[in-house]
């Protein structure tokens, strides 16, 4: 059974959750009769908290306006961690996620609330989260500021290989990818927009100089996703898809592949590690398609199809009158 702690706590939930709350609902929610109610408001007023009763038909008990709780004792890394869970929450359709994130944003301290908001607005997604690798709390907060100030950042940062370099960059924009943050940037010491893994960044320090604003129409999450696509990996792979590109879009997420038009039908470009991963791949796709390079992978191709073809004929062969179909095949040949 609950404590009367427990309800009082629960009380002032409710009394948060709602511009006026009847005695007849706490009474319910708490399951208590109205002298309980009474004696319950009482206490929290008690405890120094306003709360304010109001007589008559349509009246009931509501917190003082403009009233807020003494703030939430969290660190800069706690804060980021509730706020963009609850952002997640949200973005996965809970409707009490956007209430709890205002709660939240009412108790923290001036100074981090602004960081905090700024970290909303500038934070783009692309899908949910598999694996992550944690990124300092302070450093994306840094950043985030950085984008919405038009500020410079140095930082030190890691490259795959492991090597390390100083960079001078303009923050345009953050992105949660498969667990992993990135930033999109333009490296003054490239002279190029580039993309960055924030768990490999280091010493990330601001700087007293205004950024390159981004170019028009700039979309974070689209370079992002273009920059991964571009990945380098042991095969190139260019491919003809007899599909529109707004349709090949829909079936090749942006991470995945570069779609581009070719007179109506869709120029794929990729990097891959596996042929044969590439084959299952294209013929899923449900569309014909013609191999440019590389010319390894027209055999995997055709090993797949001559698998394909043995499967369905085995169960054609069985008396399996769910497939009656046997793959129809077309030349991979450039045209």
């Amino acid at each position: 059974m609950p404590t009367p702690a427990a309800r009082l706590l629960e009380l002032l939930e409710l009394l948060q959750t709602k511009p006026l709350t009847t005695g007849r609902e706490i009474a319910d929610r708490l399951a208590i009769d109205g002298r309980t109610v009474r004696r319950y408001v009482e206490a929290l007023q008690e405890l120094g908290i306003p709360v304010e009763g109001e007589r008559g038909v349509g009246g009931g008990y509501r917190l003082r306006p403009g009233y807020r709780l003494p703030p939430l004792m969290l660190g800069d890394d706690e804060a980021v961690a509730v706020v963009l869970g609850l952002i997640a929450a949200g973005r996965q359709g809970l409707s009490s996620a956007e209430v709890a994130l205002a709660k939240i944003r009412r108790v923290l301290p001036d100074a981090l609330r602004r960081r905090v908001e700024a970290l909303e607005t500038t934070v783009g997604f692309t899908m949910p989260p598999t694996a992550g690798s944690p990124v300092a709390g302070q450093t994306v907060l840094l950043l985030a500021d950085a984008i919405r100030r038009r500020h410079r950042v140095r930082a030190r940062y890691r490259s795959f290989e492991g090597e390390e370099t100083e960079r001078e960059l303009s923050p345009l924009g953050l992105v949660v990818h498969s667990g992993r943050w990135y930033l999109a940037a333009h490296d003054h010491t490239r002279r190029d927009l580039r993309t960055f893994r924030v768990d490999r960044m280091s010493r990330v320090t601001a700087v007293d100089r205004t950024g390159l604003a981004p170019p028009p129409g700039f979309d974070p999450v689209a370079h992002v996703s273009r920059s991964l696509a571009r990945v380098p990996w042991p095969w190139e792979i260019e491919v003809l898809l007899d599909l529109p590109v707004d349709q090949a879009a829909q079936r090749l997420p942006g991470t995945l592949a570069e779609l581009v038009d070719a007179d109506g039908r869709t120029l794929l470009r990729m990097r891959v590690s596996s042929l044969d991963w590439m084959a299952g791949l294209l013929a899923g796709l449900g569309c014909d398609f013609t191999i440019h390079r590389p010319e390894e992978l027209r055999a995997s191709v055709e090993d797949l199809a001559r698998r394909l073809a043995h499967i369905a004929n085995g169960r054609l062969d069985t008396g399996d009158n769910r497939s009656r179909l046997t793959p129809k095949t077309r030349s991979t040949r450039p045209r």
